[in-house]
């Protein structure tokens, strides 16, 4: 458990401000549920901001984390002052929240409910568990359900024992076991009493509105709910238990995965790169993007990860989900997807939003999808080789698909295109991009020579000859001895770390290591890196560090012997990190907040990989 919060750091005061005088807590404030298929994130303060339902990228059922008048929240927490510690049930993603005021101390539990089945018929549920620890208290209970990203306030109506609400295309039933009242028919309230060792229950159900309107839906039992509560922390613990990570950081690796599993779809198998939207590179800015679809080269990186801890269902989840969007033609190949497989992801800005902290716009949808990413072909056939590693070789449609993957990289690679950070200028003949045209040649040739496959190899060694004179002509500064960001653009860019990855060059290599220094001494900023210079991209205004890329920083350097350094950038990022070992997108070392979407999925599969070098690097 946390340690209760000192008197100097009162969290009624704190909450008090950040409610009523000062909305937008940190986004270090918040926590993650999720049941693989939708999420939500609650606020120290017991208040959940942000929740999409049925689904990880649909529209908010509670969102004031972009729109805090308008947004909608469900909020539980003690009348008058109070102190609060959270921390997750251990090895789960039930969220553990202790509330202590002068008369007594309760314990809030939050989860999304699990069950075996789940992964296509899942509960669709919030529960929220009040349990009295010692002494009394009363908390107050405020539920404010705004749908369609807080455009439709929903038509609550009571019904024997529940309530129902009912907008748009989503219908919520909600049932307590203490009272609630229905206040302006589009928000529910209540003062609830809770004592030592008594128990009180909240359930959010998420169903179609014409089921609930019809009265098809009960709400679920007493005996259910402490049931499905019980079943949901056992599915954690197994799921998290059915492989041994051990070594200094197996604690931090362990919540890394399990926070990667709540960002999946269990349906497909797609992995979401984080569950929110828009929240800003810079607090104000318009650096804006909707992260909760998947993309190809997050979800490689997130499987790598888990593959390395042993979670091999997910890895060849995600790889039957590429094969089945893409149609298994490589001309289908887009740079990301719905986690339902959706190639249509058509950005828009929600213009009744005014985001998180006034950071506007607020985008829905990701224009990305359209954007040329030659990385990909590399992350793909990265992907098979990994399988084929660990003893499951492609069969022959997979092989198919594979070719058409290496003969259209051999194609293209001579193109430019947006690289890694999807950068909407003009397009550039990027180094990373160029080394994972190569990567995707030189595991097809190896793979095809070690099961014996037909495949055009003289067509794709000549290829990969041609990419790596290339990029040792264009891509390497002979001055400096160092790889740069692109043809004609001699800055660094934290992408180059990833060089080693590709196999077009080792991590020992003389020419990396100095390049690893550049990347350090031209892109660091207070121990952390940026992903480029600002400036670089085109775009208005500066950005935070990448936590993904400090974290990348820290594998390489062990990679190559250099463990002290390792060790400390590691020590630097771990910090970056809220109370509950979840990491953003982004950090400010200035005003020490998080930036951009959280839970981001890139830097959680990165801290994984660095903890495994590290170790590795340490025997």
């Amino acid at each position: 458990m946390t340690a209760i919060l000192s008197m100097s750091e009162n969290v009624a005061d704190k909450c008090k401000r950040a409610l009523v005088e000062k909305p937008y807590p940190p986004i270090s404030d918040y926590s993650f549920i999720a049941d693989c298929h939708a999420s939500a994130l609650v606020s120290k303060c017991g208040s959940i901001d942000w929740c999409c339902l049925p689904r990880i990228d649909s529209a908010s059922s509670f969102g004031r984390l972009i729109d805090w008048q308008n947004g909608g929240y469900c909020r539980i927490h003690p009348v008058g002052d109070y102190h609060v510690s959270r921390r997750y049930v251990p090895d789960t993603l039930v969220l553990e929240t202790v509330y202590t005021t002068k008369t007594g101390e309760a314990r809030l539990l939050d989860c999304m409910t699990m069950r075996k089945g789940g992964e296509h018929n899942p509960h669709r549920q919030i529960l929220r568990v009040l349990q009295g620890v010692r002494g009394k208290m009363k908390l107050s209970v405020d539920i404010a359900p705004v749908f369609d990203y807080g455009e439709v306030k929903p038509w609550i109506r009571r019904r024997e024992g529940h309530f129902i609400a009912l907008g748009s295309s989503n219908g919520l039933l909600i049932s307590a076991d203490q009272p609630l009242e229905l206040k302006h028919r589009h928000h529910l309230e209540g003062v609830w009493d809770v004592a030592a060792d008594g128990r009180t229950r909240l359930s959010i159900l998420w169903r179609r509105p014409e089921d609930l309107d019809e009265n098809l839906v009960s709400p679920p039992k007493t005996e259910e709910l402490e049931s499905r509560l019980e079943e949901t922390i056992r599915w954690w613990e197994e799921w998290s238990q059915s492989n041994s990570i051990v070594g200094r950081y197996a604690k931090q690796m362990r919540r890394s995965a399990i926070i990667l599993k709540g960002l999946s779809h269990a349906p497909t198998g797609a992995i979401a790169a984080a569950a929110t939207t828009s929240l800003p590179e810079q607090v104000g800015g318009d650096r804006n993007w909707d992260y909760r679809f998947s993309w190809i080269r997050d979800s490689y990186f997130t499987i790598r990860s888990l593959a390395e801890l042993g979670y091999r269902k997910e890895a060849d989840g995600f790889r039957r989900f590429v094969e089945r969007t893409s149609a298994g033609s490589a001309d289908e190949i887009q740079v990301l997807f719905g986690v339902g497989g959706e190639r249509h992801l058509v950005e828009y800005d929600l213009k009744s939003a005014e985001g998180y902290r006034n950071s506007r716009p607020v985008r829905i949808g990701n224009a990305a999808e359209s954007q040329t990413q030659l990385d990909v072909y590399g992350e793909l056939l990265g992907l098979a080789w990994i399988w084929h590693t660990q003893g499951q070789s492609p069969d022959d449609d997979y092989w198919e698909f594979l070719v058409h993957l290496v003969n259209r990289a051999v194609r293209c690679w001579s193109e430019p295109d947006q690289g890694i950070w999807e950068m909407r200028g003009p397009p550039r003949h990027f180094v990373h991009s160029k080394a994972m045209c190569w990567s995707a040649m030189d595991r097809g040739i190896r793979l095809a020579e070690e099961l014996g496959r037909k495949a055009p190899l003289a067509d794709w060694k000549n290829a990969r000859d041609r990419i790596r004179s290339a990029i040792e002509e264009h891509g390497y500064d002979r001055r400096r001895g160092i790889f740069v960001q692109a043809f004609g653009h001699p800055e660094m860019d934290a992408s180059l770390l990833l060089l080693p990855h590709s196999g077009f060059v080792d991590y020992r290599d003389e020419r990396m290591i100095r390049t690893v220094d550049a990347v350090q001494n031209e892109l660091e900023k207070d121990g952390l890196l940026l992903r480029y210079a600002c400036g670089n991209d085109g775009m208005e205004g500066a950005e935070g560090a990448f936590c993904c890329c400090s974290f990348w920083l820290a594998e390489c350097l062990a990679y190559q012997g250099r463990l002290e350094r390792a060790r400390k950038i590691f020590q630097r990022v771990l910090g970056t990190g809220n109370d509950l070992g979840i990491y953003s997108e982004e950090y400010d070392p200035q005003t020490r907040e998080m930036l951009g979407n959280f839970p981001q999925a890139l830097t959680h599969l990165s801290l994984i990989a660095a903890a495994v070098a590290i170790e590795k690097a340490g025997g």
